[in-house]
């Protein structure tokens, strides 16, 4: 591993924008190629980017690069989920019970962009739009493209490839049809899928409801969603099953239908999209899938990162921050000075991969608690008891959703055990009537209360590493 060696990087998405912007910072040699064309230039979202949730684990990715400050400025902060019923009560669900952790609502193209002008700052770093990857010979590590606007084709060697172009990976593709060394490969699509629809702004830019929240419309079996923008619009997504149910993605055909639709399950959200048939049937239906795969390099010469590697369904809102993060465990590996390019990418995904297959499970989790478990009343019940611990005892407890999205110096695979262990505990309590949750219990109360949740907390994970064991 040298200083002069030559990286190509292909995908120009986020994560390898932010990943050629800090090779750039380091020294190296690097050239981007993306298939799509500059979003700087032209408007490519064709109603198919779900809005991002930017928190913590991503922002370590920026305090790498030193655009924390730069990112800011993109960002709508969200203190909860505001959650609707199908009367149009609302209730506001805090994300934490300390008023310092919040999550952001952030333009995926505004922030691609930002990092793609920092990153072409560095005259070491060459992004080329309107290029697609074809195949990759990981062997020889040479690349195989088709430029979109002179319809050539050629081939591109690096001493390294690494591959961020997303979970139709060229690379991945390719390790996985060569069939040259032994390649574990898994795809697991959910029953839903999903639309982006929008609410616009007021005529003077205002929003037409709460700003600061993540809105929820919970169904049980589907759900829709919505994040505010800077202009003052929200994007809005449904997620819905392809065919089951009275209501689904392949019975909703007609302007009528999807009118009755929204008018029986959201009909507060329907008098705010006066839009809603025109972006209905203009933007896509798209599936939501999971990936996972083992090896993600092969030898010293090509290396999968971000979601080539381990794509996630957004609803732990955790895809972003995940593939920033790759970007700052790879670069934690880079400080180790390691002899060779293989031994960093054995290093990174030793370090790294655990934590990845983690996070996709509990995205998944979430999938079911924010379309059904947020409405019910034992979940509440559950809620305002973490709330009232975070704000009480800010040091000695964390909701799970705290430690998967707040507590960026441990690791996913860390805090999902341990949370599923603290909402196991909870769940249990209440239900059992071990435990009554009132609005302002007094600090001795939350006392007692924490102190017997951390003990029930204690010995279900014992009792899972003993279970650990034996497997």
């Amino acid at each position: 591993m040298k200083k002069d060696d030559t990286i190509l990087i292909v995908g120009a998405g986020l994560c390898g924008s932010l990943l050629a912007l800090r090779l750039g910072q380091r020294g190296f040699t690097v050239n981007v190629y993306e298939k799509r064309p500059d979003l700087r230039k032209v408007d490519i979202s064709a109603g198919r980017s779900i809005n991002l949730a930017f928190s913590d684990r991503g922002n370590k990715g920026m305090k790498l690069v030193d655009l924390e400050e730069k990112v800011k400025e993109l960002c709508i902060p969200m203190n909860g989920r505001m959650i609707h019923d199908k009367e149009g009560n609302t209730f506001l669900s805090n994300y934490s019970g300390r008023d310092y952790e919040y999550i952001n609502s952030i333009s995926r193209g505004d922030l691609n962009a930002l990092l793609l002008d920092e990153a072409e700052k560095h005259p070491k770093v060459n992004v080329h739009f309107n290029t697609s990857c074809k195949k990759v010979d990981f062997e020889n590590t040479k690349a195989y493209f088709k430029n979109y606007n002179t319809k050539s084709e050629f081939t591109q060697t690096a001493d390294v490839i690494i591959a961020t172009d997303g979970a139709g990976s060229a690379l991945r593709k390719s390790y996985y049809l060569e069939r040259k060394f032994l390649f574990s490969f898994s795809q697991n699509y959910l029953t839903h899928g999903y639309k982006e629809l929008s609410i616009l702004p007021t005529e003077n830019g205002g929003y037409k409801t709460y700003k600061n929240a993540l809105h929820i419309w919970p169904r049980g079996d589907f759900m829709i969603i919505a994040l505010p923008n800077l202009d003052g619009s929200f994007t809005v997504t449904l997620f819905l099953s392809y065919e089951e149910g009275e209501y689904n993605f392949n019975n909703l055909t007609n302007p009528e239908i999807v009118t009755e639709f929204f008018k029986k399950e959201f009909p507060d959200a329907l008098e705010i999209m006066p839009n809603l048939v025109e972006d209905f049937f203009e933007n896509p239906t798209a599936p939501l899938g999971t990936i996972k795969c083992s090896p993600w390099h092969y030898k010293g010469n090509t290396l999968l990162m971000g979601d080539s590697a381990h794509a996630i369904v957004p609803f732990y809102g955790q895809g972003m921050n995940a593939s920033f993060e790759d970007v700052v465990e790879f670069d934690a590996v880079l400080d180790e000075e390691h002899e060779s390019w293989e031994a960093v990418f054995k290093a990174y995904q030793k370090r790294r991969k655990k934590d990845t297959d983690a996070i996709a499970d509990l995205a998944i989790d979430n999938f079911h608690e924010m379309k059904d478990h947020v409405a019910n009343p034992i979940f509440q019940e559950k809620r305002k008891l973490e709330m009232a611990l975070e704000d009480q005892f800010p040091k000695d407890y964390s909701s799970k959703y705290s430690l998967v999205t707040f507590n960026e110096h441990i690791g996913y695979r860390e805090a999902m055990i341990k949370g599923r262990a603290q909402d196991e505990a909870i769940l249990n309590m209440i239900a059992d009537g071990d435990i009554e949750i009132k609005d302002n219990m007094s600090k001795e109360v939350l006392a007692d209360a924490l102190k017997r949740v951390q003990e029930v907390t204690n010995t279900i994970l014992k009792h899972d590493r003993i279970a650990e064991l034996k497997e």
